[in-house]
């Protein structure tokens, strides 16, 4: 759309001699003495730093660093190849991003459509940062609305029985617009071990967070019964082990006797939205490491 695209160059314009660096490594003296002097050496300048590092026993060091350069684009190779060696050094786990290079970002849905609508106005405004070259959905609820913003609308039916050939579809097409971001949102779909092993740490699912206390049908009637005074919701990367992978957000609202089981239903969706929007944000901007089962955001 006209307003998002005029966003997205003017992020582009202010941003295009920025990159990221995102490290893990073992502790050890010296790390960020080396980073900031191999980008001295490449004249880049430090914009932005935050790191954290585990406790004694385990000692693993995090790294996020925003730094800018003039005419990155000519850089970009060299600055990959030659930090290869200062990752050796500190065995290090690291990815370098450029921000001109907006990630590209699939979303899918089934019937509720509360957070793709908070991702599509996100974006419109310019404070979703990505592009969107296509939804994929079971049901054909959300292509009004998805083509009222300019998205191709893939409907593919689904269900457990064909859910190899579905996912075989769905694949080609992640494949096909180049996907570096997926989100589940409100996905009422199981995602085979297949699926989640061709796309690692790239998959974002929102759930209500009555788990694991209200598994199941009927979350919202039967914690009305058990008179729940928080409700909210969790985002985290889906893993093999079903709404168990690293949780990136959480959030919970008050509810009281007062709450009937749609109010309980309506907050709910209130805060599914609000954190499913900033565990994508956070991802986009690659804020986000992956530690065993659990995410340091920076």
């Amino acid at each position: 759309m006209d307003s998002n695209n005029q966003q997205i160059k003017q992020y582009l314009n202010t941003n295009e001699d920025k990159a990221r660096l995102l490290v893990s490594c073992p502790d050890q003296p010296g790390i960020i003495a080396s980073i900031s002097a191999f980008l001295y050496e490449h004249k880049a300048n430090i914009v932005e730093s935050n790191q954290f590092t585990t406790d004694h026993e385990e000692g693993v060091f995090f790294l996020r660093i925003v730094f800018a350069a003039q005419d990155m684009k000519s850089k970009e190779e060299r600055l990959k190849k030659d930090f290869e060696a200062l990752a050796e050094e500190f065995q290090m786990t690291w990815r370098m991003t450029f921000l001109h290079e907006l990630k590209r970002t699939a979303i899918f849905v089934s019937k509720e459509l509360h957070c793709l609508r908070e991702l599509l106005y996100e974006w419109e405004s310019g404070d979703l940062v990505t592009e969107i070259p296509l939804v994929i959905s079971n049901h054909e609820t959300a292509r009004d609305i998805v083509e009222s913003f300019g998205i191709p609308f893939h409907y593919i039916p689904a269900n457990k029985d064909i859910r190899e050939e579905v996912e075989a579809e769905q694949l080609k097409l992640l494949e096909q617009y180049n996907i570096d971001v997926i989100i589940l949102a409100r996905y009422m779909q199981i995602l085979t071990p297949n699926f989640v092993e061709q796309h690692p740490s790239k998959i974002i699912n929102i759930h209500h967070s009555f788990l694991p206390a209200f598994i199941g049908a009927n979350p919202h009637k039967r914690a009305y019964k058990r008179g729940v005074k928080l409700i909210g919701a969790t985002s985290h990367y889906v893993t093999d082990d079903l709404d168990e992978g690293p949780i990136i957000e959480q959030d919970v609202i008050r509810v009281d006797h007062r709450n009937s089981v749609n109010d309980l239903k309506k907050k709910g969706r209130l805060i599914e939205r609000s954190v499913l929007n900033r565990a994508v944000k956070w991802a986009l901007e690659d804020r986000v490491i992956v530690h065993k089962n659990k995410t340091i955001v920076l």
